[in-house]
């Protein structure tokens, strides 16, 4: 089942490719954020239910410490993996005070390629050691089993 869920999951990500950035929105094509997105996705590939992250501002990572993103992830039972992760996995990055910019693993391994909602961008493709994601601390998460 978990290479279903994998595939499930990069073919909804790769679906949201070009809908435009818009902080605290969950609509393809018309404007999703960072966080929104992996809700979305993971809602649609049925893994989580429909999820509501709250009220946040969109530079909170600028002036707080708390790791919210992580406790969302924590919230839906992800656990953090080790390793070179796998088409389906969540990547986290460090912006700012903590880890606070999530995208979706659509293609695993050392240089893993992921699709994530970017300001300024909208949804885009990027490899970790490319720009916006090139040398940010980074934890990997999964859901899938």
């Amino acid at each position: 089942m978990s290479a279903e869920q994998r595939a499930a999951v990069a073919a909804e990500a790769w679906g949201w490719v070009g809908t435009p950035y818009h902080h605290h929105a969950r609509i393809k094509g018309l404007g999703v954020d960072c966080a929104q997105i992996l809700a979305a996705v993971y809602e649609a590939a049925g893994l989580v239910p429909c999820l509501d992250l709250g009220d946040y501002a969109q530079h909170w990572h600028l002036h707080r410490s708390e790791e919210l993103y992580l406790g969302w992830l924590e919230r839906v039972g992800a656990r953090r993996i080790e390793g070179a992760p796998q088409a389906g996995d969540i990547g986290v990055w460090q912006f700012g005070r903590c880890f606070s910019h999530g995208g979706i693993v659509v293609e695993g391994g050392a240089d893993p390629t992921v699709v994530h909602a970017y300001i300024g961008r909208g949804v885009i493709v990027s490899r970790v050691s490319e720009d916006p994601l090139q040398g940010r601390a980074v934890q990997y998460w999964s859901i899938i089993e």
